[in-house]
């Protein structure tokens, strides 16, 4: 999952220290400017570092090792196609749906304090998954873990920059980004060798270890708090979660009714009623509102906090279904499959900081486009794909892929508040990132229905009943396949990916034309 943020969650200055990089008598109070906590020779400052990485590699591994574990743990615990669905969808709603109201809850209760909470709730629901004895206990768990995530996401950066300055804050968010990094890339096989050492279970109970040494360091954090931040946009919050996860219901309804069903276009209907009612909350309440979507009558703003759906849509959705596509239907061991989308998860971890210095040298505009056509490239060699492909064939779609998501992340956080002015900085760090969660949450989802949908059309074809062949498409999405039905299961999940590579394939081809577009140097010279 692509957690690599900047994320500060708040808003506005803490009235109770000098910002960094404030010129010498800029504060008019008298006697000597504040002291950073986190800056007091080091006592505190490792501590804080790795409490905030730790806790934060561990968001990225809830979403690749539950992937990884999904096919093992739906056989095991005999779930419905929707139960096991929710697993992952649950999660990744509450994740998407609160980073900004986490930022404000933790501007007024203290940074630490949520950090702490944050990470209490995503070790421990873990532990609780680990030892849940039905999928309908761990989908619930799921959706309190997702709003720990969505707390440590927000309180963790902020921690940071309220408590470190100069090269030591340059170094600390180095730190973080490398963290995220990392959970993407080898999160799909440490959890490929976890599931096939000790079983599922033993994905999460590893979460619940991480939670421990994180939460330790984390009580040796400054606390810092902003007592004069806006109250929470409560109507924002629960018309933004609610319409989200009406699209999940449907997306998930579409996959086991069909997309005609009455009750996946009431979930439609719902979601979209919802957003829009969501907009106009957003609106009345101004610089009041959770997502100030004044901001987005910047064009070039539109195009970059667009980059998550065209960029890391694609990541997301092969992260978490090509596992069970070879587990499944290839019939690869849990820890092979893990290897296998190493050409894919490996440049994430290495390309971003080789991204900022080629941002550096040509621009932002070049690299992003770039990026996006490296995604096309691969998007469209996913047409190569089959069941029975070397490691060698399966790093020709693949490779291109990780490339291009890597160089993305390498410089999409810094495109989106240099965008707008640098008092809107926060605020478009803070839309930025619940863009880009919410557009991997609608991902997970919506592929689910769309490979679901195309893999039951192909077996309705062979002569399986609509309602049996909804039913297996549903199970093959998350590894289970049945050996009778082995080769026609093969060839539609096969072909449901290659179109789904033609599909990403034309929203990568749009994000590199309005990336190009928008980001045309006369832009910034009319800014400016």
């Amino acid at each position: 999952m692509s957690t690599h943020s900047c994320l500060d969650g708040s808003r506005r200055p803490d009235p109770d220290h000098t910002p960094s990089g404030s010129s010498p008598g800029a504060d008019p109070s008298p006697g000597p400017a504040p002291v950073r906590p986190g800056d007091d020779g080091g006592r505190g400052y490792w501590p804080m570092v790795v409490a905030v990485a730790s806790a934060s590699i561990m968001l990225p591994f809830s979403v690749t090792g539950a992937a990884m574990a999904l096919p093992s743990m739906a056989a095991h615990l005999g779930s419905s196609v929707g139960a096991a669905q929710w697993m992952l969808n649950a999660f990744n709603i509450t994740f998407a749906a609160l980073p900004l109201a986490a930022g404000s809850i933790a501007d007024r209760l203290g940074r630490r304090r949520v950090l702490l909470t944050g990470i209490a709730l995503v070790g421990g629901l873990s532990l609780l998954i680990a030892l849940a004895p039905s999928m309908a206990v761990v989908d619930v768990a799921r959706v309190i873990q997702g709003c720990g995530a969505a707390a440590i996401l927000a309180s963790g950066a902020a921690v940071l920059a309220h408590s470190t300055s100069g090269r030591r804050r340059q170094l600390a968010f180095g730190v973080l980004g490398t963290s995220f990094g990392t959970g993407l890339a080898i999160g799909p096989l440490v959890a490929g060798a976890l599931v096939e050492a000790s079983g599922w279970r033993s994905v999460f109970l590893l979460v619940a270890a991480m939670s421990v040494p994180a939460w330790l360091c984390a009580t040796r954090a400054p606390e810092s708090r902003n007592p004069d931040q806006p109250a929470l946009d409560l109507a924002g919050l629960v018309t933004f979660t609610a319409g989200l996860a009406c699209l999940s219901f449907a997306f998930v309804q579409a996959g086991i009714a069909g997309w005609s069903a009455p009750s996946t276009l009431l979930m439609l209907a719902a979601a979209a009623a919802l957003v829009a009612l969501f907009i106009v909350v957003e609106i009345r309440l101004a610089d009041r509102a959770m997502l100030d979507v004044r901001l987005f009558r910047r064009p070039e703003f539109v195009a970059v906090v667009c980059q998550p759906f065209t960029v890391t849509l694609g990541f997301v959705v092969l992260l978490v279904y090509l596992p069970a596509y070879l587990q499944g239907v290839a019939g690869r061991t849990v820890l092979a499959s893990g290897l296998l989308l190493l050409p894919m998860t490996a440049p994430v971890l290495l390309l971003p900081l080789a991204a900022g210095h080629l941002a550096a040298r040509t621009s932002v505009r070049t690299v992003l486009t770039g990026a996006s056509a490296l995604i096309v490239a691969g998007a469209l060699l996913l047409a190569t794909l089959h069941s029975n492909g070397s490691w060698l064939e399966l790093a020709l779609p693949l490779l291109p892929f990780g490339a291009g998501v890597g160089l993305a992340f390498g410089v999409m956080d810094n495109a989106a508040v240099s965008t707008v002015p640098v008092e809107n900085a926060g605020t478009a760090a803070g839309i930025f990132n619940t863009m880009r969660i919410t557009g991997e949450s609608v991902a997970v989802s919506g592929a689910a229905a769309l490979l679901t949908t195309l893999t039951a059309t192909r077996l309705s074809g062979s002569g399986l009943p609509s309602d049996s062949a909804t039913r297996i498409a549903g199970q093959v999405i998350q590894g289970q396949v049945a050996d009778v039905h082995r080769t026609a299961l093969a060839a539609g999940f096969t072909s449901a990916f290659h179109t789904l590579g033609l599909v990403l394939a034309a929203l990568s081809t749009l994000g590199a034309v309005l990336t190009y577009l928008a980001l045309a140097p006369h832009r910034a010279l009319t800014r400016h």
